[in-house]
């Protein structure tokens, strides 16, 4: 196996190859693979057939029968992010198959011994995470087919790896995909903006502040078309306990034992969000302070990023603090442009608490209320309860996303 972690130390001004950046996909998987060497068959095998798996209860005793495989054999970024995202998904499945009431307290050694040999090869937790769910989780059905992802949407994009959901599961990751390619000229801006200031260039710097505020605000018309593809109840009653994890989640208190690798319950939070590096990259772009806790759990969902995409957030931490610039420049285009940037991240959060009320809140009460559509869920249709108030990366899901909005509206500055 290659280590993935390219987080040495270097200087500034930023390069994004250097952090596994892509010009044209910012932090997406450029070019994943769909298929693993040979000898890994088995695992995909089981990978590409995992809804009817789970639907039929026998995923389980699929794994149980799986050959014990060393992930020693498998070379480079792209395999290793492969293997990841097949054997996240597969645990998953393997968790939470008979729902968040026949939950199992032990990851059989031949899955947990490859997981956690990939896991650490990436640097990545042995969880399914942002990089394997969106990231690394999308091909072209048609390689020679429109290059715009932002298009074909239902032609020509699909993912690799699925899980129970069906056309709603394939929409979400995608829309997030989409997302996430809306941001890559606001993140292109960032390194501009950068350099603007070592430079003391105003001219190149509002032009990349205008560029940054106009791909925050077409990230959120990406995220609008969650409405368009994903079905509420579905979201709520069959896909979102896949994506949960066994850190602060009432139906795994005890953690999980991963065979092989720790006698001891390992906790690790399910998919977040928060761990899109898209997001922390702005704020400390942007110099945005959020509370105390809100920034504990930040802090912590960047340790279930690639380490590449990690330090390139370190890396902007640590540059000349543009707001600092911008104040002390008495430059009024300046001012409001930065401004201009603040009120796109802050509109997009609000937005972002807008879908949450829908897809769990609204939900989670229809489904109380007994009005879900019976039979789509793991356990006989019956919806998850363990973290109706909570993300499944484990936060207090509204306090959190109010906070982060508010406290990015704390961040414009005054005239």
């Amino acid at each position: 196996m290659e280590p993935g972690d390219g987080a040495e130390e270097t200087p500034l001004p930023l390069a994004l190859a250097r952090f596994q950046l892509s010009e044209e996909y910012g932090f997406l998987l450029p070019h994943p693979l769909t298929e693993l060497p040979a000898p890994y068959g088995p695992w995909m095998e089981i990978a590409q057939d995992l809804p009817r798996l789970i639907a039929t209860h026998r995923l389980r005793s699929c794994v149980h029968q799986m050959p014990q495989l060393s992930a020693q054999h498998l070379r480079g970024r792209e395999e290793l992010h492969l293997a990841h995202l097949v054997l996240s998904f597969i645990t998953m499945g393997y968790l939470w198959q008979e729902g968040e009431e026949g939950t199992v307290k032990v990851l059989p050694q031949n899955l947990a011994v490859p997981f956690w040999e990939v896991s650490q090869a990436l640097g990545l937790p042995p969880i399914l995470s942002h990089a394997d769910f969106v990231l690394a989780n999308w091909r072209r059905k048609d390689p020679d087919g429109p290059r715009d992802p932002a298009r074909p949407l239902r032609r020509n994009l699909d993912t690799i790896i699925s899980l129970p959901g069906a056309e709603s599961l394939r929409g979400f990751i995608l829309v997030t995909l989409l997302v996430e390619k809306a941001a890559v000229p606001g993140i292109k801006a960032i390194v501009q903006a950068i350099r603007a200031i070592l430079q003391l260039d105003h001219e190149t710097l509002h032009e990349a502040l205008q560029e940054l505020a106009e791909a925050i605000g077409d990230m959120t018309k990406a995220l609008a078309r969650m409405h368009d593809f994903v079905d509420p109840a579905v979201f709520y009653a069959v896909i979102r306990i896949f994506l949960s994890g066994w850190k602060d989640n009432p139906a795994m208190p005890g953690g999980l034992v991963y065979e092989g690798v720790s006698d001891e319950p390992l906790a690790y939070s399910g998919g977040s969000a928060a761990q899109s590096t898209v997001l922390h990259a702005f704020d400390e772009l942007l110099g945005i302070r959020h509370s105390e806790e809100s920034s504990a759990f930040l802090r912590r969902m960047r340790q279930y990023m690639p380490p590449p995409h990690r330090a390139f957030v370190e890396e902007i931490r640590r540059a000349p603090p543009l707001r600092q610039h911008v104040l002390s420049s008495g430059d009024a285009r300046l001012r409001a442009a930065f401004n201009r940037c603040v009120c796109a991240l802050a509109d997009f959060r609000s937005y972002h608490i807008t879908i949450v009320t829908k897809y769990i809140a609204v939900a989670a009460a229809k489904a109380k209320a007994g009005r879900a559509e019976p039979g789509h869920g793991p356990a006989a249709g019956k919806p998850p309860s363990a973290l109706e108030a909570k993300g499944t990366g484990g936060s207090h899901i509204f306090s959190f996303l109010k906070s982060v909005r508010d406290t990015t509206r704390e961040g414009l500055i005054s005239a």
